[in-house]
């Protein structure tokens, strides 16, 4: 069954890989230039309108690369895309650290501390969420338009259950391209 499969069988050797045989200068170099991948293509919506909100939410790939190299090379790239996105698109500042990168973030630490899908699409939901939550609620910054800005528990489950689709799309995409990610970097 897909959902109680284990992640470690597709992170593992990626991991290692990299864990293994790269040095400390080339980690920092790597998350470096994830940083600024993540950046470009969160910034990318203000950019190019229309398009660019397509490719806006493939900024959580990097951030999730790097979580992989290291947690702390994850959180790295974190807070660098969030001071690169600071001198690019300043109007990014609101969304990203509470939305697409905090989700990464988690969905990163969940394929690190966690074993089986259900869980690691679970856990970086949660973070997604409470991201969501602080902007919608905490902040009165309306991410989602005008709806679901009064706080309810029907508008904090129908919030869950879009992050729960959210972050199992992502967990389904990382854990289909990773092995051919391994694939290209063994040829």
């Amino acid at each position: 069954m897909f959902w109680n499969k284990d992640i470690q069988e597709t992170i593992s050797p990626l991991m290692d890989k990299i864990k293994s045989r790269q040095s400390l200068p080339f980690k920092l170099v790597a998350t470096a230039l994830l940083g600024l991948i993540a950046a470009i293509f969160q910034s990318s919506g203000g950019w190019i309108p229309g398009i660019g909100m397509l490719i806006s939410p493939f900024s959580s790939a990097p951030i999730i690369l790097s979580m992989l190299i290291g947690p702390s090379f994850g959180l790295l790239c974190y807070l660098l895309t969030i001071f690169l996105l600071l001198l690019l698109q300043p109007s990014e500042l609101i969304v990203f650290p509470f939305t697409t990168g905090i989700m990464a973030i988690g969905l990163g630490f969940s394929f690190l501390l966690v074993n089986r899908i259900w869980k690691a699409v679970i856990l970086s939901a949660v973070f997604l969420l409470l991201g969501i939550c602080f902007l919608l609620y905490g902040v009165r910054f309306p991410i989602l338009g005008p709806f679901l800005i009064e706080f309810s528990m029907w508008n904090i489950l129908i919030i869950y259950l879009f992050s729960l689709g959210y972050c199992w799309f992502w967990t389904e995409l990382v854990l289909r391209v990773l092995p051919r990610f391994l694939d290209q970097l063994k040829a």
